[in-house]
């Protein structure tokens, strides 16, 4: 039985601009809190490598009061390299390899269970996904 998706959420793994991490390192953290699997659907690597999460039949772990209706994604990246201040400083750093493949993965999606985009941002007061995913592919979400 599929869900009803309604949404389709960009995020960030909040992680430095220049480090690589690991589906299974992803799903550690989200284990660690107490979630029963890793909270998003789809994580895209710095290379652009899209890689499957939680199944999609299942309710997400990413955008409190959202996740019944909508599908997770998550690009790796999100604050640069250096703290600044003892902070990590928020940044969209998309590679040009994970902009492709999101484009490619939100369009896959929409075409297959329709939905429109937002940012986790759109839904917090975190800085995630450190871009506007709703302007930014309002184009895809006005399809059909």
């Amino acid at each position: 039985f599929m869900r009803k998706i309604n949404k389709i959420i960009v995020h960030c793994t909040a992680t430095q601009e220049s480090k690589d991490v690991s589906l299974d390192e992803v799903r550690r953290w989200h284990l660690n809190r107490g979630w029963r699997d890793i909270g998003y659907h789809f994580l895209i690597q710095r290379d652009g490598t899209v890689e499957e999460g939680r199944p999609i039949e299942q309710s997400g772990a990413h955008t409190k009061g959202h996740n019944w209706d909508s599908i997770g994604i998550a690009y790796v990246g999100g604050v640069e390299d250096e703290k600044k201040k003892g902070k990590w400083i928020a940044k969209d750093t998309r590679t040009p390899e994970q902009k492709d493949s999101l484009v490619d993965l939100l369009c896959q999606l929409k075409d297959a269970y329709g939905g429109t985009i937002y940012g986790h941002n759109n839904y917090s007061t975190k800085s995630c996904p450190c871009f506007d995913a709703k302007l930014e592919y309002q184009n895809i979400s006005d399809r059909f």
